[in-house]
């Protein structure tokens, strides 16, 4: 059996690093780890091709080779994945679709004949057998969560590692929150599933094995969401990494309660992790009320971010504005906000309301749903009436935006995040790959585009204020001039 897997495009998007991934001579951000765990779970014999349109060119001979085509995407690759799926079909070959866009959105997708609705695992023995007799069912999925203490490692064979800025890793599904905008429970539930330590080890060496040395990204959507269990895995990382003299990089995402928690701050630390996104939403204490995320409410966020920015890593923000209690002033705090914290990189978005999320359900019975989500967070699209004027949030979006990526503005966030910053370990020493992207920036940055002088003077107050985070503070630069680019587009 010849199989085709295809992870569709990603638009220009603010985690598309498209304007950065240059200076490090990559052509994506990370690999379809979907797509590459579902590889590991078919059958030895069968013949796999791994096509992922954000790195390779998809041609009529890879489609005409394959007997079964396997489609992934999540909401803001719609687009992509219909050309896929018509294109295959004028090739009459049979496509299987997966993935986070199918299993929330599948009618939207006439053209596909079979879909795989949520987690893989469960399916893959009923699906495989119907292949194997040609004899297709439209929908496979399962009631049953999967233990995903069985799902094995990665394909990471079937792609090119060097042309990818990070490679992704999973230790978990689920989140034990309940905020109302969000999919992830409605697709992975709300008790934390977990691999073993001694299962996430051997992932990590397989890696390495591989000749990966860089950035990983544990994708989990709540990283601590079991923190008994994670606590477990961070001293296994530590103990693995001090054995073998490894020195890779993590970044996860993890809800605003690891500020709470500083053994967890420090094996997190220890381990490796560099950075931690962070859904904050909102400065408003209504609207944190309103979507019920409660693990925010009724804290010193500020205060929080600074912790753990002050234990040595780096937060990332996600933020929304559109809720039905924010006030007129919204874009004014959100502003001061992300200043005050100095976090870098503040993903702001428009809230969206995606398909089967509570929020959804809500809006939809009000009467308020207008279209379907994009998937994109920075677009500037609503796809619901809000209770402020449309126009009025989109406008002030749009500005709020461009102000915080304006070079200035955005330097200064830059510093003030170095001010509160305490890397621990031995000094981050750059690669080749990390000096050119260096030397790039002093051309593109220092003196192709706009802002050139606040580019340096923000380069001379590093040497002289914060030289041992050198390469950390550069780094941050070069990622402003991809945010400028999104943020210009919206």
């Amino acid at each position: 059996m010849k199989i085709l897997l295809i992870a569709a495009a990603t638009p220009d998007t603010f985690w598309s690093f498209k304007h950065v991934l240059p200076f490090v001579s990559r052509r994506a951000a990370f690999p379809p780890l979907g797509l590459l765990t579902v590889a590991s779970m078919l059958p030895k014999h069968w013949q796999l091709r791994l096509i992922d349109l954000n790195t390779t060119r998809l041609r009529d001979s890879d489609i005409l080779w394959a007997d079964y085509v396997f489609l992934s995407a999540m909401i803001v690759q719609a687009d992509s994945a219909r050309a896929i799926a018509v294109l295959c079909r004028s090739k009459q070959r049979t496509v299987i679709a997966g993935g986070p866009l199918f299993t929330t959105g599948h009618t939207r997708f006439p053209e596909i004949d079979h879909f795989v609705l949520g987690e893989a695992e469960n399916i893959m023995p009923t699906l495989i057998a119907d292949m194997e007799s040609g004899r297709l069912e439209r929908f496979y999925s399962s009631s049953q969560r999967p233990d995903i203490t069985q799902t094995p490692a990665p394909r990471w064979d079937l792609i090119k590692l060097r042309r990818y800025a990070t490679m992704p890793l999973q230790f978990s599904r689920g989140c034990p929150f309940n905020c109302e905008f969000c999919d992830i429970i409605v697709m992975n539930g709300r008790i934390p599933r977990t691999k073993s330590p001694r299962q996430m080890v051997k992932e990590l060496e397989s890696l390495v094995e591989a000749g990966w040395q860089e950035s990983v990204f544990i994708v989990d959507d709540n990283f601590i969401g079991n923190k008994v269990k994670v606590k477990a895995l961070l001293r296994a990382m530590i103990s693995w990494r001090d054995s073998r003299g490894i020195k890779l990089s993590f970044t996860t995402e993890a809800s605003l309660n690891l500020a709470d928690d500083e053994e967890l701050l420090d094996l997190m630390v220890q381990a490796g992790f560099k950075k931690v996104f962070v859904g904050i939403e909102s400065p408003d204490e209504e609207s944190l009320i309103e979507c019920e995320k409660i693990q925010n409410a009724r804290r010193d966020l500020v205060a929080a971010v600074k912790k753990i920015q002050h234990s040595g890593m780096e937060v990332m923000g996600g933020f929304i504005i559109g809720f039905d209690s924010d006030k007129k002033d919204i874009f004014e705090r959100m502003t001061s906000f992300i200043e005050r914290s100095g976090i870098v990189t503040a993903m702001v978005g428009l809230l969206t309301a995606l398909p089967e999320t509570r929020l959804f359900s809500r809006l939809k019975r009000e009467n308020r749903i207008i279209h379907d989500a994009t998937g994109n967070n920075v677009d500037g699209v609503l796809n619901f009436l809000p209770k402020l004027d449309r126009e009025y949030l989109v406008h002030g979006y749009r500005m709020l935006v461009k102000r915080l990526y304006a070079p200035r503005t955005y330097y200064e966030r830059i510093l003030r995040f170095l001010q509160e910053y305490r890397p621990r370990g031995p000094r981050f020493r750059p690669a080749w790959r990390e000096c050119l992207a260096l030397i790039r920036s002093f051309w593109v940055m220092g003196i192709c585009t706009r802002g050139q002088r606040e580019y340096w003077r923000f380069v001379a107050k590093v040497m002289v204020f914060h030289r041992r985070v050198f390469p950390e503070a550069m780094t941050l630069a070069i990622m402003g001039h991809h945010f400028r680019k999104v943020a210009a587009a919206i």
